[in-house]
């Protein structure tokens, strides 16, 4: 399959430009390799990875033929909660719980599991097996909504968009005590954990990453629900973030607490509200989801006093 684009920045790098169309489709040194092996032109002509653009050159890329092993994902019959769905696009939203795409200890039961065995057109997707129509994910204890694309086009446009971040994202959590402003703004970078590979963390070399809170309500325990919006999408980013500044998000073992009194299967984090651009007609899509009945639950314990 070939791909084509025309790049929009001025002085960005070939290679970093690629990554941002292509997603996830392959690793940074896979795309590196693809330049230097000359299936990726600008304006016709193979080039360097490191090459800076100008801006309006014309971007080819010749991609490989998926694995042998690429059709291992096997098609489930999952219900679904599809909110929205057409030619293009589902929109779903997501219980806590479910794993988004298959890995190691998790190759059945997943939100792409489900995909396959709802829009079977899937399977014919050239895009790794495991994160067919993925374009962003919720942790497995995260619930709420999530976008997922059903052609080849409606994945790098929405690629390209939250990229760009013009995609609207916006959650629900409670945290275990009150932040000490209403409003707040959270901008600190992220990366692994040198120390524990499987957490993020706060640290100068990281990537850049930006999050806003405003308070909701406050419990009267001392713990609060707030509204966040991702302004960037790097993993764990809500959960690092508001431990960061220490509100950690109740029920988050890695992060927070670990001896969970209130929360002991899974973490108070909801997404709660997502806008994009359709990636066909773009118009200006938006979907709400409420807040599911188990962390309904958990506030009303709160309002109580119990």
């Amino acid at each position: 399959m070939q791909i084509e684009f025309t790049a929009d920045g001025d002085g960005e790098r070939l290679d970093k430009l690629i990554v941002t169309e292509v997603g996830e489709q392959l690793t940074r040194s896979q795309i590196q390799a693809l330049i230097r092996e000359g299936a990726v032109t600008v304006d016709g002509v193979a080039v360097k990875p490191g090459v800076k653009l100008k801006g309006g050159e014309r971007i080819t890329i010749e991609m490989p033929d998926p694995p042998a092993d690429d059709t291992t994902v096997a098609p489930e019959a999952i219900q679904l909660n599809v909110v929205y769905e057409d030619d293009d696009i589902a929109v779903i939203d997501k219980p806590a719980g479910m794993v988004v795409h298959p890995g190691a200890g998790n190759e059945t039961g997943t939100l792409v599991n489900g995909l396959l065995g709802r829009y079977p057109q899937l399977a014919n997707m050239n895009y790794t097996a495991k994160r067919r129509g993925i374009v962003h994910r919720l942790d497995k204890d995260t619930s709420g909504l999530i976008v997922t694309a059903l052609t080849g086009e409606a994945l790098h446009n929405l690629m390209r968009q939250f990229q760009a971040r013009t995609v609207d994202k916006i959650y629900l959590t409670l945290v275990e005590q009150t932040p000490k402003t209403n409003v707040g703004r959270i901008d600190a970078p992220l990366t692994r954990d040198p120390d524990y590979r499987r957490k993020m963390a706060v640290r100068r070399e990281g990537r850049p990453a930006v999050t806003e809170f405003t308070l909701i309500e406050q419990l009267p325990d001392g713990r609060a629900l707030l509204r966040v919006k991702l302004l960037t999408g790097r993993t764990h980013q809500i959960r690092v973030h508001l431990a960061f500044i220490g509100t950690p998000v109740v029920g988050d073992r890695l992060y927070g607490l670990r001896k969970q009194r209130l929360m002991r299967d899974g973490q108070f984090l909801h997404a709660a509200e997502l806008c994009f651009d359709h990636p066909r007609s773009g118009e200006r899509l938006c979907f709400e989801s409420p807040l599911p009945p188990r962390l309904e639950a958990v506030l009303e314990r709160l309002r109580r006093g119990s």
